[in-house]
């Protein structure tokens, strides 16, 4: 067989979805917080992202022992990111608890991480003096911020920092649309897909989710949020479904966003660090 033929042939297989089974994940969104560790042992829970074809997993967790669990466990699987919170119950009340900076300093003080996140914060809020020392220690640090947030947050945290790098959890659950102008805006913006079955409803790639990610092959990463125990359990469905409608797209964009992207931007930092 000729390269072209070859050539041809494995973008028709990638087409019809066989070689989009073999597409490995970068899973830029989970958590193995105090619910999950008490239900679900280290090892299974990296066997389960073995399962999945997961290659590499931005990892937090409430508290960050979670994410330490993994991390020892399965080092070249895990990427770690600080969660600013302790427990469930801060998700709530941390942008007004100046305890949450002193946890947040003596874990980077002790560990290496590549963000800090995932963290609910949404409009003003941002402006309050806890979420304004997290983008100072970001910069510190040379962290990435992962946002649970509105377009209003967001920009306010580019204000604060012009030169930060915010990891948008879920795209902002806003419209592919509103996702896009962001993008243009910030050159500095990265958008995980966590929970955004809109995106491919019944399977398929909505058309407007497709020209975004035709306009953004460097700024889409996957995310499957593990943000209850049972999630865990989702994640090799989720990783099915992702290659699912990640086949619809060209291979090269299907590869940057199922993988290359979060390894490049989040898995290339944490080696950095590690040498460093």
């Amino acid at each position: 067989m000729t390269s072209s033929v070859a050539a041809c042939a494995a973008a028709l297989l990638f087409a019809a979805g066989v070689t989009a089974q073999e597409l490995p994940i970068f899973d830029a969104h989970v958590h193995y917080s105090h619910d999950a560790r008490e239900t679900l042992p280290t090892k299974d829970a990296i066997a389960l992202l073995r399962k999945a074809g997961v290659r590499r997993a931005l990892v937090s967790s409430s508290d960050d022992e979670g994410t330490q669990r993994l991390l020892n466990a399965a080092p070249d699987l895990i990427i770690p990111e600080l969660r600013p919170y302790r427990t469930r119950s801060d998700v709530g009340t941390w942008v007004r608890e100046p305890d949450i900076i002193r946890y947040v300093e003596e874990r980077l003080a002790k560990y290496q991480y590549v963000a800090i996140g995932e963290f609910h914060l949404f409009g003003a809020d941002a402006d309050l003096p806890v979420p304004r020392r997290i983008v100072e220690l970001a910069k510190k640090y040379g962290l990435m911020l992962h946002a649970h947030s509105d377009v209003d947050a967001i920009e306010r945290l580019f204000k604060q920092d012009p030169n930060a790098r915010i990891l948008w959890a879920h795209s902002g659950f806003t419209d592919p649309a509103s996702v896009r102008a962001m993008l243009r805006k910030h050159k500095n913006l990265w958008a995980d897909l966590a929970f955004r079955t809109d995106h491919a409803p019944g399977g398929k790639l909505a058309p407007e989710w497709r020209e975004a990610f035709l306009e953004f092959p460097n700024r889409f990463m996957v995310g499957s949020d593990t943000y209850i125990a049972e999630r865990w359990h989702f994640i090799p469905e989720h990783a099915s479904t992702a290659r699912r409608w990640l086949s619809e797209l060209p291979r090269d964009i299907a590869e940057r966003i199922g993988y290359k992207n979060g390894e490049e931007i989040l898995g290339g930092a944490f080696a950095k660090r590690r040498i460093d």
